[in-house]
């Protein structure tokens, strides 16, 4: 890879990784500011493509953040030429947001034997996206409301059935929330003891992201000997929460827990020695609600359907 190129990617780490620690420094976590948003009276979501299909990973922190910093209550976003392809225009003035786009190709070369070697080179670019609150001539229902939320006492008990069925055993007592690697099981405060059951679902969300972690292959070992190591196995899982939250339209805790300030200072501290570990966070965190997610009847269905 050029060094040109290199320094493309690294620009674009660096920049993400300062404005997220600028958050963290006035004390916002990106990944929770939607629920504090006025959109809460509507169904909470994860950023959406213009054909409605969701952003995953790093994105989704992107446009939430952005959301929040615009006033924008609309979930869905989309690239200029994609609103041209619809018959609309960016309104004149407006800016759009950064996201990213990860991948791989494949170079063939040449080894010191001249045989032909295949390598995998990972590339990273950024484009801009626009959301249809900046956007005049949408079809109608680019503009609708979120649809509102559903009784609040079905959403709980489908969040219920959610973590049911990834077979996780779940303890409750005493006024700690944690994962124990050496049993297996998630303990949690008893119920009762949760300001609501919207908080008591984030803190369950977090923990259960601590639990895929040998089911996806994160290793744990570490967690309780090295600072930066529990940093970082804290922010993916904080992460995790917010976006099964989203998936399950639960509006989360609010106030942050009381090692929340501990964690956000080791937070800053990994973020700011290396500017990938955002990234790196946000894409352990994706697997491992992908991997909460197949663990429910729907999916086994539509993979015996495919």
């Amino acid at each position: 890879m050029s060094g040109k190129k290199e320094g493309g990617r690294a620009d674009i780490y660096a920049r993400i990784t300062e404005r997220i620690v600028a958050d963290l420094e006035k004390g916002v976590r990106p990944w929770v500011q939607p629920w504090s948003s006025g959109n809460t009276n509507g169904r909470i979501t994860r950023p959406l493509r213009h054909n409605g299909e969701p952003y995953t990973g790093m994105n989704v922190l992107l446009l939430w953040s952005e959301g929040l910093a615009r006033g924008f209550t609309s979930p869905i976003w989309m690239t200029f030429r994609q609103s041209i392809e619809l018959g609309a225009h960016v309104r004149k003035g407006e800016t759009g947001s950064t996201v990213i786009y990860a991948s791989r190709f494949t170079k063939t070369e040449t080894d010191e034997h001249g045989g032909e070697v295949e390598r995998d080179i990972p590339f990273l670019k950024t484009y801009s996206v626009f959301n249809v609150e900046q956007i005049n001539g949408l079809p109608e229902h680019f503009y609708h409301r979120p649809t509102p939320i559903l009784d609040p006492v079905a959403r709980i008990e489908h969040a219920d059935r959610f973590f049911a069925n990834t077979g996780s055993v779940i303890r409750h007592g005493g006024s700690r929330a944690f994962f124990s690697p050496s049993t297996g099981h998630i303990q949690m405060p008893i119920f009762e003891s949760f300001r609501d059951a919207a908080s008591y679902v984030a803190v369950l969300a977090h923990e259960h992201i601590h639990w895929t972690a040998s089911r996806v292959g994160r290793d744990l070992s570490r967690y309780a000997k090295d600072r930066s190591e529990r940093a970082r196995e804290e922010l993916l899982a904080e992460i995790g929460s917010a976006l099964v939250c989203a998936d399950l339209g639960i509006v989360p805790e609010l106030e942050p827990r009381p090692d929340h300030a501990a964690y956000v200072a080791s937070w800053i501290k990994v973020l700011s020695s290396d500017r990938r570990a955002i990234f790196s966070a946000a894409a352990h965190a994706q697997r491992a609600v992908a991997y909460l997610h197949s663990l429910q009847p729907q999916a086994e269905s539509e993979q015996e359907a495919a």
